[in-house]
């Protein structure tokens, strides 16, 4: 079982050391779009929040990133797994790419799917996250709706209409 765990998130097969660690902790750069997509998958999951912020492209849109809502994202989410549905170019020799993806998880007991287009470029002979659009999906609730005045369930001791539930 401990073999299982040792598994890439990203769905590779691969072991993790082997796959997207490398990447995220800056021992090698993703030689194409899609596995620098598996690697911020995984910052995700691994809540390498740094990695998020470093692996997209400099500029305006770097600056909407909220990092410490990211990170409470990352570590409040359980990670289902990633699929990747098509890629456009992204290739090893190529300077753009799209990666079209679901990344499946739950927050707060609501299981949802980030259903993305993702567009990367290479910048400097490395990949870059520059910007996605936003398939939207049906949010489904995971288990039971939670009454207003029930504690909230992320722990804050808060009912749930004043946290939460806002």
């Amino acid at each position: 079982m401990s073999e299982n765990k040792d598994l890439c998130p990203c769905g590779s097969g691969k072991k993790y050391g082997e796959c997207c660690e490398p990447i995220i902790k800056g021992k090698t750069k993703a030689l194409t779009a899609e596995a620098l997509m598996r690697a911020r998958y995984t910052s995700y999951v691994k809540q390498e929040i740094d990695f998020i912020l470093t692996s997209c492209e400099e500029g305006d849109g770097i600056a909407e990133i909220d990092k410490k809502a990211t990170e409470e994202w990352s570590r409040e989410s359980t990670w289902n797994g990633l699929q990747i549905l098509r890629t456009e170019q992204g290739g090893e020799n190529d300077e753009e790419g799209v990666v079209e993806f679901i990344a499946d998880y739950t927050f707060h007991q609501m299981k949802d799917k980030h259903h993305e287009i993702a567009g990367f470029k290479k910048i400097n002979g490395e990949w870059k996250y520059v910007a996605g659009n936003i398939i939207t999906t049906t949010v489904k609730r995971d288990g039971r709706k939670i009454g207003r005045n029930e504690p909230c369930p992320c722990g804050s001791g808060k009912k749930y209409k004043q946290c939460c539930g806002r």
